[in-house]
């Protein structure tokens, strides 16, 4: 039973500090060879720590101290069960298909926070474009948006030529990169303790709500809904993910004061941090695409149905996959922690 708490960490925090240094020697070189002492040592070090956490699981108000303790056993419990023939051999599938939608339900609540930032952002900018239409210059970054949606539909459905011949890979190319640029950023600015991705997180829900409002409010929801659809089901999931990854790395600097340093926390937290940035990466190559090859298509040719009903799927496999795949390797993970 532990008296004082903070006496505890104080004790065992050398032995914590040990056991990751030779985690990390292990981890970035596989190949090297530890001595039958040293070997002691690591099994020592790792009971010792695997003792900690069953101790710590008792005070519920340290969360982010369990989830080092937990982090730490957990890596030094894959150095001794693992056997491979090339350690730590980089499987970009297995990573996408489990480690990547593991870390998201993972962090579950800074995904639902970011959620929810950017449905009051777009709440907040359709109801300034319901009270002043003429704020849609202030609140639409895009020019092609300045026009009245009605306008801009008649135009481009009466335009039968591929206007977009020849220029599909680098529109696609152009959508990556932009989208890919507002993530990173919108992770990174989590090192402003959040406040950075706070803004642009609500920034972006207001312009979203205020294109809605403005095409609903001209009649156009179903060419609205044909455009947007098919990439935003993933594109807008994806900047969510980002802002997911900026809290994570926001509660490096918020959270944890006096019990371990910031180091520590950013080193425990730096591959959460970096899979949810990449997983977030991934999906936004894949809304590119869509957005240059099939978004920009309207009717008569692409029927809106075709593009409203392949949104929706991507949306259906999007939610599945994050939150059902990689559940066996989730609850083996658990199971080696119990």
């Amino acid at each position: 039973m532990i008296i004082d708490l903070q006496k505890f960490i104080d004790t065992e925090q050398k032995s914590w500090d040990e056991l990751e240094q030779m985690l990390e020697r292990l981890e970035r070189a596989p190949e090297d060879r530890l001595s039958i002492d040293e070997i002691q040592r690591f099994h020592y070090l790792y009971e010792r720590a695997s003792a900690d956490l069953a101790r710590i699981a008792t005070f519920a108000a340290e969360r982010e101290l369990r989830q080092y303790l937990e982090s730490l056993v957990a890596r030094a419990y894959g150095e001794i069960h693992e056997v491979r023939e090339k350690p730590h051999r980089f499987q970009p599938l297995a990573w996408f298909l489990q480690t990547f939608p593991i870390t998201f339900r993972r962090h579950i609540r800074a995904f639902q926070l970011a959620l929810l930032l950017v449905t009051g952002g777009a709440l907040f900018g359709g109801v300034i474009i319901m009270a002043d239409p003429a704020a849609k210059s202030v609140l639409m970054g895009f020019p092609h948006l300045m026009t009245h949606p009605s306008t801009r539909v008649a135009e481009e459905e009466e335009t039968l030529a591929d206007r977009l011949a020849g220029s599909k890979a680098q529109g696609a190319a152009f959508y990556m990169t932009h989208n890919t640029r507002v993530a990173l950023t919108t992770m990174a600015l989590g090192a402003t303790w959040g406040v950075g991705t706070v803004i642009v997180l609500i920034s972006n829900g207001i312009m979203l709500g205020s294109i809605c409002v403005d095409y609903i409010m001209a009649g156009e929801t179903r060419f609205l809904v044909g455009w947007l659809l098919p990439h935003g089901s993933i594109e807008i999931p994806a900047i969510l993910i980002a802002g997911q990854a900026g809290f994570v790395l926001a509660a490096c600097f918020v959270s944890g004061r006096g019990r371990k340093p910031l180091k520590a926390r950013l080193r425990a937290s730096l591959n959460d941090i970096v899979t949810l940035s990449f997983g977030s990466g991934v999906l936004l190559v894949w809304a590119g695409v869509v957005e240059s090859f099939l978004s920009q298509y309207h009717e008569p040719t692409l029927p809106y149905s075709l593009k409203i009903g392949l949104g929706i799927i991507e949306l259906a496999l999007l939610w599945l996959f994050l939150s059902r795949s990689g559940k066996r390797k989730e609850a083996e993970q658990s199971a080696s922690l119990d």
